[in-house]
């Protein structure tokens, strides 16, 4: 079931565990891209609806923050249930969550009913994901979780990217209408069943938690889930440093997330085979994919070459150098190449905290950390959103937000350098401190 040491992440797919929770991570977040990419047709651009800066930050606000304010929850949840019958149980209820969002669009529905409806969705599926990560050190041994989780993550984000433009191509087959939106967002619902009949076929506690640091009541086991998460990330360092950057990571996206859209919308022309509007938005999202798609492979590598340390810092310079010089001249062509850069090196950021949390947290506390770092990292975004909404131009061009997002690239690097410095409680039961 486990694999050697130096065995590289592609090799650890002939696992057939390992495959497993990796196809029932595929299938969640190809759910997921058709989703997103299929709700943001129906709001963003669809000719039978209107947007502004205001009304797009609006809707991140209400598909991410109530889900933070519940998301140390269901960490607490995902470290006292069995972790196979949660993943089951969550996917059945993300795909009624999807047929109603379904049913919203197509009836007209906007405002905050569609948007809680989606919130719904969108909660469930950051549950599963926290689910996922949570289970997969019990599937590799602590030495292959870095290639493990790059292999696992980078694939299940690519494959969200092709759910997207899957959804694209069926938005252009239905049409672009409520209806026709509707009808492509449906499809959606596919993902979660198939992840749930995938998640079925493991065998009871294979996916842990092996030990329970529970009370008996489980409501109270669940309250105590934010200060439990809060805590053990605090005793890691490692940690809590990588929050730090990546945090100010998804601040800076979130800023450049929403002046794309809106230039996307509203300012960019099409320029020989660059397109704008939603096309467009597909053609970011493509690139962007790639971007991931690479990160994946040379993540690890990247670990073991320069250190966890160096890769982190050289993720955020590179972010900020790419920001400066291809996202501040707001030309349709560089803003292309700039999303393959960003979400390279973002998620490059991203697999590098993952395997802190999987090595340097205790096994029974790591479903509540990954809730917390789930929540944190939605928060980070809607106050970065709803900010920058205040100060955008409705066309997006609005270059000074642009010199923002660089400068919060280049104080996460400050950030976390600080972070790391700081002396850490004794970790006695993680990975990192057994194996020294």
């Amino acid at each position: 079931m486990k694999v050697g040491e130096r065995r590289l992440g592609w090799q650890l797919v002939r696992d057939p565990l390992f495959r497993r929770l990796l196809f029932t991570r595929f299938a969640a977040q190809w759910g997921d891209g058709v989703f997103r990419a299929g709700l943001a047709g129906a709001v963003l651009f669809n000719p039978e609806r209107a947007t502004d800066p205001l009304a797009i930050a609006e809707g991140f606000a209400a598909l991410l923050l109530p889900y933070s304010l519940v998301g140390p929850f269901a960490g607490a949840l995902l470290d006292r249930w069995d972790r196979r019958r949660v993943l089951v149980f969550a996917n059945l209820l993300r795909a009624v969550a999807i047929v109603a969002s379904v049913f919203a669009v197509g009836a007209g529905v906007g405002g905050i009913g569609l948007f809680s409806l989606a919130l719904l969705a969108e909660g469930i599926s950051r549950f599963i994901g926290s689910g996922l990560s949570a289970a997969l050190p019990h599937i590799v041994e602590p030495k292959a979780v870095v290639s493990a989780n790059a292999v696992a993550a980078t694939l299940g984000s690519a494959i969200a990217v092709v759910g997207g433009g899957c959804a694209i191509g069926l938005r252009a087959v239905f049409g672009s209408g409520d209806i026709g939106s509707a009808e492509t967002t449906a499809f959606a619902a596919v993902g979660a069943l198939v992840s749930a009949f995938l998640a079925h076929r493991f065998a009871k506690g294979v996916l842990g938690p092996t030990v329970v640091d529970e009370p008996t009541n489980p409501v109270v086991a669940v309250a105590r889930g934010l200060a439990d998460g809060a805590r053990h990330a605090w005793r890691a360092p490692s940690v809590m440093a990588g929050f730090v950057a990546l945090f100010a990571h998804r601040a800076a996206y979130g800023i450049s997330l929403l002046v794309s859209v809106l230039l996307m919308r509203n300012y960019f022309t099409d320029d020989g085979i660059f397109r704008a509007g939603l096309p467009g938005l597909g053609q970011l999202v493509a690139c962007a994919g790639a971007g991931i798609l690479v990160a994946g492979l040379v993540t690890a590598r990247l670990i073991r070459s320069l250190g966890r340390v160096r890769t982190v810092l050289g993720s955020l310079l590179i972010s900020a150098v790419t920001q400066a010089a291809l996202g501040l001249p707001m030309l349709l062509p560089l803003a292309v190449v700039a999303s393959f850069l960003i979400m390279g090196t973002g998620q490059v950021l991203r697999l590098s905290v993952d395997s802190s949390v999987q090595l340097d947290v205790a096994d029974e506390a790591r479903g509540r950390v990954f809730a917390l770092y789930d929540t944190l990292f939605n928060i980070t975004q809607v106050v970065a959103v709803s900010i920058a909404a205040a100060f955008v131009k409705d066309n997006g061009y609005s270059p000074e937000l642009m010199v923002v997002a660089t400068a919060l690239y280049l104080l996460g690097g400050a950030g976390y350098l600080l972070a790391r410095r700081r002396r850490g409680d004794s970790l006695p039961q993680t990975v990192e401190a057994k194996r020294g």
